[in-house]
């Protein structure tokens, strides 16, 4: 087996241990922005659905606010947004480059992306289930989590599925500008060394990952689904 490693990735084991750290450091970005993502996102799009005009707590200030905010840096390409945030990254946690100084600019361009998805997730539950909730004297609160989020947890499964595949796409783009990780190793040691068999594992590694998540998600998609028309069945 050892044999096979050495002939078809002789480089990825020559450079095995810089390989290792790249992976630790591409799950440790992908897991704190993640964290991050999750809170923010999933926060500001229950807020973009109850603050509306039609929502069950209108709010013009605060909509707009995070409206703006969503667009603005939703529409920004993230490599700029990572040369944008430098000042502001370096000014939040001292550095601007490595794992710490990648998971500002991660999360504010996940979180945009995130929001949206919330908001559209939210945006599938029945308003009449909202207006009976409503009239049996339910708060604000008590609508959010026992009929918003409650009925959209498959949705909401999906989203998350989908921000966290995008998640992994953008840590290896901040690896191209001094973050670390996979998408660094790849290119230091796979592009710019002309080491083919480096650029192949680190692409089919980044396939695997992409592919469980998306296994997972649809899985818990699925039971949820199955869970939800099952309980509405049974009443």
């Amino acid at each position: 087996m050892t044999e096979l490693f050495n002939e078809w990735m002789p480089n990825v084991i020559a450079y095995l241990d810089k390989f290792s750290d790249s992976c630790a450091a591409t799950v440790q970005m992908f897991l704190i922005a993640g964290a991050f993502t999750f809170v923010f996102g999933f926060l500001f799009g229950v807020i973009l659905t109850t603050t509306r005009k039609d929502g069950i707590a209108p709010n013009k200030v605060l909509f707009t606010c995070v409206d703006i905010f969503t667009n603005i840096f939703r529409s920004i390409p993230f490599v700029i947004l990572l040369i944008f945030l430098i000042p502001f990254t370096r000014t939040l946690v001292g550095t601007a480059v490595g794992v710490k100084g990648a998971i500002v600019p991660l999360v504010f361009g996940a979180t945009p992306f995130y929001t949206r998805q919330i908001e559209s997730a939210l945006a599938t539950v029945d308003e009449g289930k909202v207006e009976a909730a409503r009239s049996m004297g339910s708060g604000t609160l008590g609508i959010i989590f026992r009929v918003y989020i409650k009925e959209s947890v498959p949705e909401v499964i999906r989203a998350t599925t989908i921000t966290a595949i995008s998640l992994i796409g953008l840590t290896t783009m901040a690896g191209a500008v001094g973050a670390g990780g996979i998408g660094s190793f790849a290119i230091n040691y796979g592009q710019n060394l002309h080491h083919q068999d480096i650029v192949n594992v680190c692409e089919v590694l980044l396939l695997v990952c992409v592919s469980l998540i998306q296994i997972v998600g649809n899985t818990l998609a699925k039971e949820t689904t199955n869970k939800a028309l099952f309980t509405h069945k049974t009443k």
